[in-house]
Formats: structure tokens, sequence, C-alpha cells
């Protein structure tokens, strides 16, 4: 959803699948997130430690040597993390000065800020990013391109090219999901589109369509893919909460179902438990969580829990972005909601899940929320680590 600019935010949404910092990289547990601070100060990134209770702590924030936008579309993730050896690389976009900062997530220092073509841009509504182990997508929303890098060591990046992408009625790519050799965007404008991946440089697989939900005004903002590669979830742009699945089997997208799974306003961002049998979506206008029970052999959705208005929801944040989880399974664990700050500082909120048969509860922590501790942080997203697989 394209909001006016004083209310455009950003939707991170990254998973960590790779080693975490310090000496013993194995089993340590964090959370980082893009704070994607404007010019002409320069943006940073802030890790946290995730403690065994899910509590958070020792805070610290690296500078990317770019700047933010303070705002962009939901959807779009502008933090990713790839493993690299015994390590991980963190890239984050800095749609302000148009490029991806590579940051070592062992030593936490940058190494190298990678830029796109001449024309590439993500001045509008940012720069999403999504890759597989040999190259990375970048989104360039005011140039409606999507660039290509290839992935190096040293947590380094080289670009390839671009191609044009837009939707049907003129969006520009919004969320972006990578299964294989194929690539799913969504426009913002209701419509949806597959690419074939496996030459590097995205190809359309001539899918492009209309959402079954854009008949009703809701349309496809976040997607995500399931671990076989056999359905595209979406979450939607919507006054209620509306999510759709399509079935991509065939490696192209078929039309989508639509599911209502609550009234909470808004439904950009979707996540799988690890076990596939819960999605989360972020109703990020209304300041809540929705949880729904996902059936991953027949891609269809029923409603479960929603949780009620985090804390501050409107006086000390506007608006929730992506989830992060402490989730092993769909048993319990803590769910991370960074919180778009309405004075200039961002918070991580903190709820708990309790799974109860065909039902469940969502409650806010006692500990929530966390305070971002950059001051002119922006905040709509986070990744967490070790990660569903």
């Amino acid at each position: 959803m394209k909001l006016p600019w004083m209310l455009r935010i950003a939707s991170i949404a990254a998973w960590f699948c790779a080693a975490a910092l310090g000496a013993d990289a194995s089993s340590s547990s964090f959370a980082v997130t893009n704070d994607d601070v404007a010019a002409p100060s320069t943006s940073t990134a802030t890790f946290y430690t995730v403690n065994a209770d899910g509590t958070l702590s020792a805070k610290s924030s690296v500078a990317t040597g770019g700047s933010g936008i303070a705002g962009g579309f939901f959807a779009a993730s502008r933090a990713i993390v790839m493993s690299n050896g015994s390590g991980a690389c963190v890239y984050v976009s800095n749609a302000g000065s148009g490029d991806i900062a590579g940051i070592d997530a062992v030593t936490r220092t940058v190494t190298g800020n990678f830029f796109g073509s001449a024309t590439d841009s993500g001045t509008s509504n940012g720069i999403g990013l999504a890759a597989n182990t040999q190259y990375l997508y970048a989104t360039y929303t005011a140039s409606t391109t999507i660039g290509t890098f290839q992935v190096q060591a040293g947590c380094t990046l080289s670009f390839v090219g671009d191609v044009f992408a837009a939707g049907l009625n003129g969006g520009v790519v919004d969320g972006m999901a990578i299964h294989g050799d194929l690539m799913v965007v969504t426009y913002g404008d209701g419509s949806i589109e597959s690419f074939d991946i496996s030459a590097g440089m995205p190809v359309s697989n001539g899918d492009e369509q209309y959402s079954t939900g854009s008949n009703d005004d809701h349309l496809p903002n976040g997607v995500i893919i399931t671990h076989d590669g056999h359905f595209a979830i979406f979450g939607d742009a919507s006054t209620t909460t509306t999510v759709e699945v399509s079935d991509i089997s065939s490696g192209k997208l078929a039309p989508t179902v639509a599911f209502t799974l609550g009234s909470a306003w808004n439904s950009g961002n979707v996540r799988l438990s690890p076990d596939e049998q819960l999605l989360f979506i972020t109703n990020d206008s209304s300041g809540q969580v929705t949880v729904a029970f996902f059936d991953h052999t027949t891609g269809s959705l029923r409603q479960g829990c929603a949780s009620s208005s985090l804390k501050g929801f409107y006086s000390t944040f506007s608006y929730a972005g992506n989830i992060g989880l402490q989730l092993t399974s769909h048993a319990g664990g803590m769910i991370y909601v960074p919180e778009f700050g309405a004075g200039g500082r961002s918070f991580l909120g903190m709820l708990e899940l309790t799974p109860n048969g065909a039902s469940c509860t969502l409650t806010e922590s006692a500990n929530s929320p966390v305070a971002d501790p950059v001051g002119s942080s922006a905040v709509l997203s986070m990744a967490v680590f070790p990660a569903a697989p």
C-alpha cells in the first residue's frame, strides 16, 4: 500500500539462515533491524542479543555508510542475511543514497556499499531485497526496476544488470520472494507476477495477473513461498485481514484463492511458522498480529487468533512492521514486531503465543516494548537468528 510521504513505511522481512555473532557463532541467537535513518544522518543496522527467555539485550548499532528514506512500502524487505562459511553476511538497503550495504555479521563491519546502474533508484518507496546462494535481487521503486547482483566472497556484491518490471496498473515491485529458480513479486496495484531466475537475471514467466482479491480492493503486498515451493501466500493491503494463496507447483502462478481471517486493518506482512502449521500476519494499520491455521497440503487457511493493539499504538508508535520469530515450532515462543515510532524513535514489541488445540492466544509480554537505541530510527523490519529452515 502506498501512503503519503510522511506516512510511507518500510516493511523489511528477512530470515537468518547463517551462523551468529561472536566466538561461538553456532550457539548464539540475535536479531537485527534496518533503522532506515534519512539524510543528512547516516543510517544504521542495530543488532540485539536474543536471550534464552526471548528477551532482547546488548544492543549495538552499525553505521551502514548510506542513508535511508524513513519510510516506504510495507512489504519491501530491506534487510536480508546469507550464510558465509562459518559466519553470515547481512545486506541492508539504503534507499536515500541508492546503495546496498554489506555487513559481516560476526565482526559487525561494513564490507562495502554496492550500487546498481546509474538509473536505478529507490527514493520513492525503498529498495527491497531477496537472495539465493548465488544472486541478490534488489527492487528499485523509483526506477521500476529489479537489479541483479552476484554474491561474492567477503560479504560483497557485483552488479550484473537490471530489468524493467511494472504491474498491470502501473505499480512497482513491493513484496518479493524466491524459491529455487522461481521469483514471485507483488506490484501493490492488485497484480502479481513470477519470473524464472535460473540464469540469474529475471525472465518473466508470462503469468502476470490480477489477484482474485483485487476485485474487492484487497491488494497483494507481501509474499512468501512454502518450503516445498507448492504455494505462494500473499498478504493484502485491505481493511480486513485478507490473505491470498496461489498454487505455483507448475512453476507459474495459478489464480489466487482469497481468505478473510479477521477484521483487523491491513495484512501486508505474512510469515509461516517453522512447521508451516501457522501463518503470522501483521495488521500494519491497527497495530496488531493475527495468527491463522495453514494446511500446507491443500493451501487452505482458517481463522485462529488476534492480539489486541500493542502497547503505545498511536501514542508512541504509528504502524506495526514485519514479524520476527523465536519459535522453533508452532508450539510457543516469542514473537517480535517492529513498531514505527510516532515521535522519532522506534520500538520492538514482544508477544507470546499459546496454542490451544484448534485455537490460540497472543499476549503482549511484560517486557514489551524494547526501544531502538537510535533516536531517529524508522524501524518497520527485523530478522532473527536462528531462523526457520
